[in-house]
């Protein structure tokens, strides 16, 4: 623990059992002063403390080295003394208590400087002793981890063990039992020796019977082949004459299309000729049936008036014949033409 830490914890508990400001300042002074040889100020005393206004610490400072002037001064009462001399014996006591109480706290200081080593050395130690067990512990841990892995291991190669004796056992009845199977293997190989010798001379035989029958068709077949050579020869010859008989078919063919093209085409520029002159004379037709139309028309027209002239002249016939009746008849309208 640090100087300032321990000066907090002292400063903490002065809290607890001195309620006054007043009092718990001047009691802050004494600590600082005397336990740690701390100079007590104005600031420092409220950085502690903070309580109270910034005139309490002061106040608080001030009553301290009065009252520490006061107890350090040394009075000497004598009557026969003369005061002059009192005075200087007094500052002379005065002066060896100040020595005093400094070679004390410098002495105090040499002690705290002892002690913070010998606590700072005790930290180290401890700090070491407890990597030192850490270490040993991690060790100690891995020892315990290789044991057991030894043991499982152990444990392991023993079960390894015993399923390969049993695998052996198992070997040792099976070899047992292929040896009988070999046994038996080969006498049953001896007796397929024996048959695979008849059937070998069966076969043997069957082969030479087929090698004969084979020269046979071999000589059936190549008489074949020289019919068949001679009816190729004979049908290439008349491929060639079909060729050639194509050829010149095709030639024919060729010019008799090529003479219907040209047919065909002075053809085509005649019903071109036909064409034009048959829309030429339908459009003639449909003028003339036009023109026909409007004259038709106009002889319905014309008859329709020859029709009312006549009815109108009849009418006039009629008056004519009778005079001397009245007869008011209206002239009918004329439709327009």
């Amino acid at each position: 623990m640090t100087t300032e830490s321990q000066i907090t914890a002292d400063i903490e508990a002065l809290r607890k059992s001195v309620p006054d400001t007043k009092d718990l300042y001047r009691e802050v002074c004494t600590i600082l002063f005397f336990r740690y040889g701390v100079t007590p100020t104005a600031n420092k005393l409220y950085q502690y403390v903070r309580k109270g206004s910034m005139s309490a610490p002061a106040e608080a400072l001030g009553k301290f080295w009065e009252d520490l002037r006061e107890k350090s001064r040394v009075r000497i009462e004598h009557p026969d003394l003369p005061d002059e001399l009192k005075t200087a014996a007094g500052e002379m006591v005065a002066a060896l208590w100040t020595q005093s109480q400094a070679a004390a706290h410098e002495g105090l200081a040499a002690y705290r400087v002892e002690a913070q080593n010998a606590v700072l050395e005790a930290q180290t130690t401890k700090a070491n002793s407890e990597n030192d067990r850490a270490a040993a512990l991690k060790e100690l841990e891995q020892a315990r981890h290789s044991a057991q892995m030894a043991f499982d291991r152990s444990l392991q190669l023993e079960r390894d063990l015993a399923s390969e004796r049993a695998s052996k056992d198992s070997l040792s009845t099976q070899l047992a039992a292929a040896g009988l199977q070999n046994a038996s293997l080969e006498a049953a190989l001896s007796e397929a020796r024996r048959d695979f010798a008849a059937e070998l001379e069966k076969l043997r035989q069957a082969l030479q019977k087929s090698e004969e029958r084979y020269d046979a068709k071999e000589k059936h077949a190549l008489l074949e082949i020289d019919r068949e050579r001679t009816s190729t020869v004979k049908l290439q010859k008349e491929l060639v004459q079909l060729r050639q008989t194509h050829l010149e078919a095709t030639d024919r063919l060729r010019n008799e299309i090529t003479k219907i093209q040209n047919e065909l085409a002075n053809a085509r520029q005649g019903t071109g000729v036909a064409e034009g002159m048959l829309r030429e004379m339908r459009n003639l037709n449909q003028q003339q049936t036009e023109q026909l139309q409007s004259l038709q028309t106009l002889v319905a027209e014309r008859d329709t008036r020859n029709v009312l002239l006549q009815r109108d002249l009849e009418m006039q016939r009629l008056l004519a014949k009778q005079p001397a009746k009245t007869v008011s008849i209206k002239p009918r309208r004329r439709r327009k033409s």
